[in-house]
């Protein structure tokens, strides 16, 4: 259902009630991730960000472990409700995209780019967010709903471990994905008046 930049962007919505189900193939998703690393824009060119696609067993096998590094942190009255909504918002999807830094990137350019060693990993963070927008944009346009997540860094240790992920992969962001099973509330959208400053030197 292909729309326009605009179109797709204006229906990108975070959805947490989710089927395991997919309107595409498995395929065709992995295409989006490519696409997105190939497309999208970096700082210095440093194409930094790393993705990771888990599908079917991997991807429940990825919540399964967020709960159990959460059980012990989480109060024992407050964990049934974490617990039901990491089943139901994010587990209960079709899949989950991981999205990394490669921290060794950045600190080459930091080498190479002394004057700017301070600035690579704002610009690090900012090049991994216009990936988790593209991703999620892409994903919601072929169907699917799907939600930003952030249990980084509690389990980054082991999810570089059990995937045999290099060290210097930096966990950014989780992105779960499946058939949405509602709609999202109207956005409430701060007055634009508020956020935006034109200047010109058109007399008004």
């Amino acid at each position: 259902m292909e729309r326009t930049f605009r179109e797709a962007l204006r229906h990108r919505r975070s959805y947490y009630a989710l089927a395991p189900q997919s309107p595409v193939a498995d395929a065709e998703i992995e295409e989006m991730l490519r696409w997105s690393l190939k497309y999208v824009p970096s700082a210095f060119n440093s194409q930094s960000t790393r993705l990771v696609l888990l599908l079917g067993a991997q991807h429940g096998r990825f919540w399964s472990m967020v709960k159990d590094t959460l059980r012990p942190i989480v109060p024992a009255t407050a964990f049934p409700r974490t617990e039901h909504k990491i089943d139901t918002a994010f587990a209960a999807g079709y899949g989950t995209v991981l999205f990394f830094e490669d921290e060794a990137v950045v600190r080459a350019l930091q080498q190479q780019f002394p004057e700017y060693a301070d600035r690579f990993p704002h610009w690090s963070e900012q090049t991994s967010a216009m990936h988790q927008l593209v991703v999620w944009t892409m994903l919601e346009d072929a169907g699917f709903g799907a939600s930003l997540q952030h249990y980084n860094p509690l389990v980054d240790d082991r999810v570089r471990r059990v995937w045999k992920l290099p060290a210097t992969w930096r966990l950014v962001a989780q992105m779960p994905f499946g058939r949405p099973l509602d709609h999202p509330a109207e956005k409430s959208v701060e007055p634009l008046d508020a956020r935006i400053r034109i200047f010109d030197d058109k007399v008004r």
